[in-house]
């Protein structure tokens, strides 16, 4: 399940991408969380 913590990260990289980019910890956390919403939404 995604909780409002894991969508306020998932933006929250997101902003940090488009301004100055993400180390290779932080793109395995984007697309862990991404795949993780995808998953859900795809349940419901």
């Amino acid at each position: 399940m995604i909780t409002d913590e894991k969508i306020a990260r998932i933006n929250e990289l997101y902003k940090k991408q488009k301004s100055i980019g993400l180390n290779f910890e932080e793109k395995l956390e984007q697309k862990r969380l991404r795949q993780e919403y995808i998953d859900t939404v795809r349940q419901n």
